[in-house]
């Protein structure tokens, strides 16, 4: 497979993915795309010997980082105001809405924000994005076993809370 077919295969593969996991670290959609747009062009510049080995690491690690540059880069322009006029709704949308039909996964997404970032990370790379703990930890820099931790506490915490919810439920 030639190197343009082969970026075309990754492309095709990831963009989405790294789409979802960019427009988590930006909150915004067009962002988030033009995080993977820098993503992918860096890898045409890459050999693709070096990258090929480890792509899906790679494609998220760059992306996590270019995601975050940005993050940072709106973050210094925007002026300080009050923080309602900091927060712009998303024209998309929200995943509760859009997951409306099924009930249970809409109280898991919504469960999932209430984590600890480092856990919601994680816990996307390996179920949304089906990233092995390996390559979340070359994603993230967190060791292994911190990786691992972070999936166990994040799953447990949701059992935990899902199980209250329907506690709940069940005495009203």
């Amino acid at each position: 497979m030639n190197d343009r077919r082969w970026i075309r295969a990754a492309l095709e593969r990831y963009e989405g993915p790294l789409i979802l996991h960019a427009r988590r670290i930006t909150g915004d959609l067009e962002r988030a795309r033009d995080a993977v747009q820098e993503t992918f062009l860096r890898l045409c510049s890459r050999p693709r010997a070096e990258v090929e080995p480890h792509l899906a690491e790679w494609l998220f690690t760059v992306c996590r980082n270019v995601a975050l540059d940005l993050r940072k880069k709106e973050r210094v322009m925007e002026p300080l105001t009050s923080e309602r006029d900091r927060e712009r709704p998303s024209a998309e949308p929200s995943p509760a809405a859009a997951l409306a039909t099924d009930e249970q996964r809409t109280r898991v997404l919504a469960l999932l924000e209430s984590l600890p970032e480092k856990q919601r990370e994680v816990l996307r790379l390996k179920f949304q994005a089906g990233l092995s703990y390996k390559e979340i930890q070359r994603v993230t820099g967190h060791s292994l076993g911190n990786v691992g931790y972070l999936v166990h506490m994040g799953l447990k915490s949701l059992r935990d809370k899902l199980s209250g919810d329907v506690l709940e439920e069940l005495a009203s």
